[in-house]
């Protein structure tokens, strides 16, 4: 309950603008990693958004170590974050990348479902739910800078994206593994997949849960473009610059009609899909096998 109430406390600080929260950097001017002259920041301690208004271009950093889970907290930061771009017209296009060297995102956070109360899982699920709809369906351009490992949830963060840049690096693997941890992934996730490389490479991808080095996501279509470990940035923004060039409301239309009747399917089925998560990751050899993999990982660290 104390996790809920905090994020809840979160959204509103996030809601008013520019806010400040422990370790983040609002009102910052100048030059910034990957910007120029006049980029502006805000965030939180999981989340730093640099701006560059006379681009009309936002940079999204994951910055949740040693992984960039995505926890209760992330989610939320994260939805506000996009909505704060969204309703300022300034802004046109987003990139989204990782500040954990090596890592993107490792996905979802499994801490928050293992051992926790049915009202806890319930409300992490909408905030997965709620993240993927507002990147799978937003007015913005997005455009995903994977510099490091991205399997299972950070795999399908990038996925929402409109054209996704991959380090080549051979460490950097991504894909929907969801099986390997004896989980199977919902629908929207297989949809997104499927609409990104199609049915077969997809129905193969998930039940093996593969992980796809730079190269074979390349030739499979699960990224646009692999180059040089430190020209993900630079290639993230030459590929905005062709996207930007397209009149917003047509892009925009198109978008939608490409994507609608898929985000329209988890919209119409949001409190089922909620239900069947609860009953899928309550059972008890779930929730064993989530404990034994978190298990191994604490044992990896220490």
């Amino acid at each position: 309950m104390a996790l809920m109430v905090g994020a809840r406390v979160l959204a509103r600080n996030l809601l008013r603008p520019w806010s400040r929260l422990p370790d983040a950097v609002p009102g910052r001017t100048g030059p910034a990693a990957g910007g120029g002259d006049g980029v502006r920041c805000f965030g939180s301690p999981r989340l730093l958004v640099e701006t560059d208004p006379a681009k009309g271009v936002a940079v999204i950093k994951l910055k949740n170590p040693p992984v960039n889970s995505l926890s209760l907290e992330v989610l939320t930061e994260f939805v506000i974050s996009l909505e704060k771009l969204e309703n300022d017209k300034t802004f046109r296009g987003v990139i989204l990348t990782s500040d954990c060297p090596g890592i993107f995102s490792a996905g979802l956070d499994l801490t928050e479902m293992c051992g926790k109360s049915q009202a806890h899982y319930a409300e992490y699920w909408r905030a997965v739910q709620e993240l993927w709809l507002r990147l799978y369906l937003s007015n913005l351009v997005l455009i995903a800078a994977i510099n490091g490992v991205s399997p299972a949830g950070g795999c399908l963060i990038s996925l929402t994206c409109d054209y996704r840049v991959l380090a080549d690096n051979p460490k950097y693997t991504m894909g929907l593994n969801e099986t390997l941890l004896g989980i199977v992934a919902p629908s929207w996730f297989k949809d997104t997949l499927v609409n990104t490389v199609g049915h077969r490479v997809a129905e193969r991808a998930m039940q093996l849960g593969l992980l796809f080095a730079p190269a074979e996501a390349l030739r499979v279509g699960m990224v646009d473009q692999v180059v040089p470990e430190d020209q993900v940035h630079s290639a993230a923004l030459s590929a905005m610059a062709q996207w930007l060039a397209v009149p917003d409301h047509a892009r925009q239309l198109t978008k939608n009609l490409m994507r609608k009747a898929t985000a329209d399917r988890l919209v119409k089925q949001r409190d089922a899909d909620v239900q069947y998560f609860l009953q899928f990751i309550s059972r008890d050899s779930i929730q064993k096998s989530l404990r034994v993999y978190l298990d191994k990982l604490r044992q990896k660290k220490g």
